[in-house]
């Protein structure tokens, strides 16, 4: 469910108030009583001057998130309390079944505004397709408003995009199998995106058996369901780059560990394990609906991961799209071998820079747990350093792991060009070695299994599919084309 997200310069469409302050003020223009400011500096003392305050009207309530002055040292972590702030706010209107609310206040930081905004509007997010009775349930708050003074409307352009591309994300991510095999999500990728401008290619079974994506095909032959090869191209009038960006994501629509199978309770979110190609999607919707002028292209490799009969099991050797030959000794180590062949195909595309998003390994969410993203990179030292700073602005922090060439001697196989997994230690780095093989650009590795799927909300990052990276690279993109405009 998106949240409507308007500005106006008339106060009077909201009775909700929230104002954005400083532990100093001015509590005096939000027109608070004089026993409200009384109850305002109490909880000031007791909250050491930081969070956030309500005053309940019984018919409606005033807001007041109060920054110390001490905080603006380090302004990523201001914006992050700011957009908690805001989740909090969000869970009261909604339990006061309020149905909007202004953003007024005397804050000139349009960035802390729209932070608090963001953590309103993604805090609000619901997924309610499956149930009989989805009204019964669904959040009361429908529309945000901003002050027209606080507030540009290219950056509440900019913020309405990136929550809706998030929530989409989300969507996606949450729907289960049943309802969203390979070919489903192509469709959903294809029908979203083509309204908005992009060009959609689904390539079929038939024509990856003729390009011979050997690790798409071999991961699918346990499955019922064909596979997918998705290619989503927005390239505008007057783009910027004369090489493309390229973002790939891993779509495993889900994953049993096909003959090296899961335990029952590791495969019980393992619809979650299409969350890259769900975040390269939504970034190219949310910077086509911007008309960012800039050329990307996002691939999504798509299938389910089974046992059947035919499946591919642990000793098997398969050929890849470029003629490399792997032996297979994990069938649970699936996400590699779709994606190896996707980092193979943008080499066509002569890319300037490729990322690639993937809910790839369990060792990386043990090194850091859901707090941040495993990263690592080849040859594009200058690139990272601008997405890290992207992901220190929207709070989606990314831990450089090396990609010494000491690692790549796990893979080597005594049957094949290589194998699949590496030893015990280092899954997430070796994972990532792998995929280097099928490269020779600019390449940045995004192991997302961390926050890709929480099991209870924390804050803004619902319950569920959390939308990780498409706040992340939408924020990447945009400063980058702002850069080059400039």
């Amino acid at each position: 469910m998106n949240t409507q997200l308007l500005i106006s310069a008339n106060e009077a469409v909201s009775a909700n108030k929230i104002f954005l302050l400083e532990d100093d003020g001015p509590f005096e223009k939000a027109n608070l009583k004089t026993e409200e400011l009384l109850y305002v500096r109490r909880s000031m003392e007791q909250k050491q001057g930081s969070g956030w305050i309500e005053i309940n009207r019984f018919d409606y309530s005033i807001f007041l998130v109060i920054t110390t002055s001490t905080e603006k040292d380090d302004e990523f972590a201001r914006l992050e309390k700011i957009r908690r702030a805001g989740a909090h706010i969000c869970h009261q209107l909604n339990k006061h079944r309020y149905t909007d609310a202004f953003i007024a206040g005397f804050s000139q930081n349009e960035n802390e505004t729209i932070a608090l905004a963001e953590g309103i509007l993604l805090s609000n997010y619901q997924f309610l397709d499956h149930f009989s009775q989805p009204d019964k349930k669904k959040n009361s708050f429908e529309t945000l408003y901003i002050a027209s003074n606080l507030v540009s409307e290219s950056k509440v352009s900019r913020l309405s995009a990136t929550t809706a591309a998030v929530c989409w994300a989300r969507d996606l991510i949450n729907e289960p199998l049943n309802n969203l095999n390979a070919e489903g999500l192509a469709a959903r990728f294809s029908e979203k995106l083509q309204a908005a401008g992009v060009t959609v290619e689904v390539m079929r079974k038939s024509k990856i058996e003729a390009l011979k994506m050997g690790g798409l095909l071999a991961v699918n032959r346990g499955s019922i369901d064909p596979p997918t090869f998705t290619i989503m191209e927005w390239k505008p009038e007057g783009a910027i780059n004369t090489k493309p960006i390229i973002l790939v994501g891993k779509g495993v629509v889900y994953d049993t560990g096909g003959m090296s199978l899961k335990p029952s309770n590791f495969m019980d979110t393992m619809k979650c394990d299409m969350s890259g190609s769900a975040a390269v999607a939504a970034v190219v919707w949310a910077i086509a609906s911007l008309g960012l002028k800039l050329h990307v292209i996002a691939l999504a490799p798509a299938t389910d991961n089974r046992v059947n009969g035919n499946a591919y099991v642990p000793g098997d050797v398969i050929t890849m799209f470029d003629g490399t030959t792997v032996e297979v000794l994990n069938t649970d180590a699936e996400g590699r071998l779709i994606l190896a062949d996707a980092l193979s195909y943008a080499k066509k595309y002569e890319p300037s820079l490729v990322i690639n998003i993937a809910t790839l390994t369990g060792a990386a969410s043990r090194a850091i747990g859901p707090q941040g993203i495993a990263a690592m990179q080849v040859k594009a030292s200058n690139e990272f350093k601008s997405l890290k700073i992207s992901g220190n602005r929207v709070h989606e922090r990314l831990v450089e792991f090396p990609m010494w060439d000491e690692y790549r001697e796990q893979l080597k196989s005594d049957i094949a060009d290589l194998k699949n997994i590496g030893g015990p230690e280092a899954g997430m780095i070796t994972a990532g070695k792998f995929l280097e093989h099928f490269t020779d650009y600019p390449f940045i590795h995004l192991d997302i299994a961390g926050p890709a799927f929480l099991d209870k909300a924390d804050s803004y990052r619902v319950k569920g599919g959390t939308g990780v990276c498409v706040r992340l690279l939408t924020d990447f993109l945009s400063a980058k084309t702002d850069n080059w405009a400039d």
